[in-house]
């Protein structure tokens, strides 16, 4: 069977009390400006504000448009979902202008519940027309998902990082998941960039390696042509792999410590090539207009992990691991660059050094730049690619965080060169519009119009 290939993203709606509208335009609008397909909307039983979101998030991307949407129930949240509870949600927006569909069903998801998994025969009665169901059961692994191959159309793999104290991640799960669910079946692959939490309420202090984690995960993505992916995720700041700016609002307080100041929302600016790329299931692909000619993205921590007077706060290396964090992590800034054309470099600054490297045009490099390679591995950092300036990220240092332990998260910064055809300042010099802001600059654009339809 073939399915439409589409790219989502995780959306935690738990953390959308009171969002407005604008809200939901503003993120949709970004999501789209980064070429992803539509939103995974995550809800729990427990939230009284869920349907309320709901109608918030299916309106604007109606008005928006071309952006798709589907719900996916969280059996880990708090509450309890009943049959009557998913389906009459199912029904209040399976005919909805966003709704996502395949064969003409509502595509409905989860994260676990395979302890509700024999009630949903009982969901698919109350649905008209049925529905086309991928849910995530990844704790059954692709042995148990065999089992339950009758029950479901497609399976979302929730194994989006490396295993405890394994440094990189490979496809053996993601292929055994495919075989599992042969060709009438789709497969949902979990993307994410990074992964460090630690949120003692809820007993998860980890990290899983994350250094070459984005690049590593989004080239499998293009090799493996799984039917769909989703990116995990867009706003879920206590596991640090949004891809979203950050909202004060939705950040948890045990969190702020290691989220606040730390951006991730650089790290969509090689979407638009990978989704394009996986989309047409090659690497030959030209260089997406809104990328212009060559973005980059960079990402690091800003405290060495050798730092020995600094404490790890107990972090493991992985999820139930029991090495410190400290063993996991590389002491290095890590690149992602993408050229149009010949003759471009990527330059890195720390403090008052500077390190350049050349740019092959074509598809995707990956870089590492250690720490120790700079004179003064301490300072601010700065990405430039092409001679163009990208935005500055927050400083390395050698002195421990105020809370004395280790951040383990990541900063991430971008930079995006125009092209000839682009508007230059009136000096003739190119714009150093990273293309976070870029996107953002979009966004706005799209915002006003749409709001004079």
């Amino acid at each position: 069977m073939l399915f439409p290939k589409a790219v989502f993203c995780h959306y935690l709606v738990g953390l959308t009390f009171n969002q407005k509208t604008e809200h939901w335009q503003y993120d949709i609008g970004n999501a789209t400006a980064s070429a992803i397909d539509g939103f995974a909307l995550n809800i729990g039983a427990g939230d009284n504000h869920t349907l309320e979101a709901l109608h918030g998030a299916y309106d604007s991307a109606a008005k928006i448009g071309n952006f798709s949407l589907f719900l996916s129930f969280d059996f880990g949240a708090t509450g309890n979902w009943t049959v009557d509870s998913v389906a009459s949600l199912i029904n209040d927006f399976r005919d909805e202008p966003a709704q996502f569909k395949v064969d003409g069903k509502p595509l409905v998801s989860t994260f676990e519940g395979v302890g509700f998994a024999d009630k949903w025969k009982d969901v698919r009665r109350k649905v008209p027309g049925d529905i086309y169901f991928v849910p995530d059961w990844s704790s059954l692994g692709y042995e148990g998902i065999q089992n339950v191959t009758n029950e479901i159309d497609g399976h979302f793999s929730f194994d989006a990082w490396p295993q405890r104290e394994e440094t990189t991640i490979t496809t053996r799960i993601d292929k055994l998941y495919q075989k599992v669910l042969g060709s009438t079946r789709s497969y949902m692959m979990g993307v994410s960039p990074y992964f460090y939490t630690n949120l003692k309420s809820l007993s998860k202090n980890w990290y899983s390696s994350s250094d070459s984690l984005w690049f590593d995960r989004l080239e499998q993505m293009v090799d493996l042509q799984p039917d769909f992916a989703q990116i995990i995720s867009w706003n879920d700041f206590g596991e640090s792999h949004y891809i979203s700016e950050i909202r004060e609002e939705q950040v948890l307080d045990q969190a702020k410590p290691y989220v606040d100041g730390f951006h991730h929302e650089g790290l969509r600016a090689v979407l638009p090539w990978y989704i394009a790329a996986y989309k047409a299931g090659s690497r030959d692909i030209p260089m997406p207009a809104s990328l212009g000619d060559g973005v980059a993205v960079a990402w690091y921590r800003t405290t060495p992990a050798n730092l020995t007077k600094c404490d790890d706060g107990g972090s493991h290396w992985g999820q139930n691991g029991t090495l410190t964090a400290k063993a996991a992590v590389v002491d290095a800034i890590n690149i992602i660059a993408i050229a149009a054309k010949p003759d471009t470099t990527v330059s890195i600054t720390l403090g008052n050094g500077i390190k350049t490297l050349p740019v092959p045009p074509g598809e995707p490099r990956f870089f590492q730049i250690p720490f120790r390679e700079f004179e003064m591995p301490v300072g601010k950092v700065q990405i430039m690619m092409k001679g163009v300036a990208g935005a500055e990220g927050p400083e390395i240092t050698d002195k421990c965080p105020k809370t004395g332990i280790i951040n383990f998260n990541a900063a991430a910064v971008d930079v995006r060169v125009p092209s000839p055809l682009e508007n230059v300042e009136e000096d003739g010099a190119p714009s150093s519009l990273g293309i976070s802001a870029f996107a953002s600059s979009l966004v706005l654009f799209v915002l006003l119009l749409s709001a004079t339809i």
